[in-house]
């Protein structure tokens, strides 16, 4: 094991901020957030879960994908490739696995995501394990843990004035490099305080084809919103929506720029089609296809289970829809 102090850390990314854009968790007014920092100075060191996972960082809420410009009877279309690399710092493991998540369906299918697949390549995570779970977190439940490191580049996990660092890949070797010590005596490594919480049912003890017809998400969408937050703070949530916007084009030339942008499942025009039909008309069936995609679908299609346990959308939910109480209510018999 390999460790680092806190100082010689900031004056690592201060350095690495030269050759690449640095992300980690910042305090703006109050909410905590993945960005782009200048100094290490702007890092909130100690931080328990941003609102938002880093998915934002490789599949952005709004995401610019071609220029189209009209030339005469010609149609011109230029790629908006990303560039450049990044290091997210500060990556809670299961948002590292939310990621690994998000490479089944963008990386590992054919064909695979051009502008995913750029920034994950040129993508570094450093990941930070958690000193606590906090109320709405059940990562053990899917299989995570607060301190696993095998989706990271490096890990750290944090002690007296300083990290243990773990090199997991070549990315963080190279990243850390000589700049980290060997251990040489025992380093005191606190203790993970669990949450005092009933655990939640392993989803994969459910039988979900027996429980597509139920009249239980009729009623649990009674509460629902279809406000969406839920999809929107999901670090593996990833239906998105494409739109052009018109631009100014050269010489008054027309043109567009085409877009993705986030959308979710739950959202009520989510699958209505150009003749108005919407086969996902009633809140019930929508809400049934969030829970069916992220433990049913997802596995069967891609491999992964599509849920980190990291609770965003437990704390998040204006109306208390519990991922944890859905899962409970159906190992049950529901009348």
């Amino acid at each position: 094991m390999k460790y680092i102090t806190r100082n010689e850390l900031s004056v690592l990314l201060d350095d690495l901020a030269h050759e690449a854009a640095i992300i980690a968790p910042c305090d703006l007014d109050g909410v905590l957030l993945y960005r782009p920092i200048q100094d290490s100075q702007d890092i909130e060191w100690h931080f328990r879960r941003p609102v938002l996972s880093v998915k934002e960082m490789l599949f952005p809420a709004t995401d610019r994908l071609l220029h189209i410009e009209k030339n005469g009877q010609d149609i011109v279309l230029s790629d908006a490739l990303p560039e450049g690399r990044q290091i997210i710092f500060g990556v809670r493991p299961c948002d590292a696995r939310g990621m690994k998540i998000l490479d089944a369906l963008f990386l590992h299918t054919s064909p695979k995501d051009i502008n995913y697949a750029m920034r994950r390549a040129n993508t570094t995570l450093i990941g930070l394990a958690c000193q606590e779970m906090l109320e709405t977190c059940f990562c053990t439940s899917v299989g995570g843990y607060p301190d696993d490191p095998q989706d990271m580049d490096a890990m750290l996990t944090e002690v007296d004035d300083g990290y243990l660092v773990q090199i997991v890949t070549e990315k963080g070797q190279a990243l850390f490099g000589d700049r980290v010590k060997s251990v040489t005596e025992p380093m005191v490594v606190p203790s993970l305080v669990s949450r005092p919480t009933l655990a939640i049912p392993s989803p994969e003890t459910i039988d979900w084809p027996s429980r597509f017809n139920d009249d239980y998400w009729d009623r649990l969408s009674e509460r629902c919103l279809s406000c969406r937050i839920c999809g929107y703070v999901c670090p593996t949530c990833r239906c998105f929506s494409v739109r052009d916007e018109a631009v100014p084009g050269v010489n008054g030339r027309q043109a567009f720029e085409r877009f993705r942008c986030w959308d979710t499942c739950t959202s009520e025009a989510y699958r209505r089609i150009a003749g108005g039909h919407n086969p996902r008309a009633s809140k019930g069936q929508r809400l049934r296809n969030r829970f069916f995609c992220k433990f049913y679908y997802y596995q069967q299609q891609y491999g992964p289970m599509a849920c980190t346990g990291c609770g965003r959308c437990i704390e998040m939910c204006p109306v208390n829809i519990d991922i944890g109480e859905v899962l409970q209510n159906l190992t049950e018999v529901v009348p």
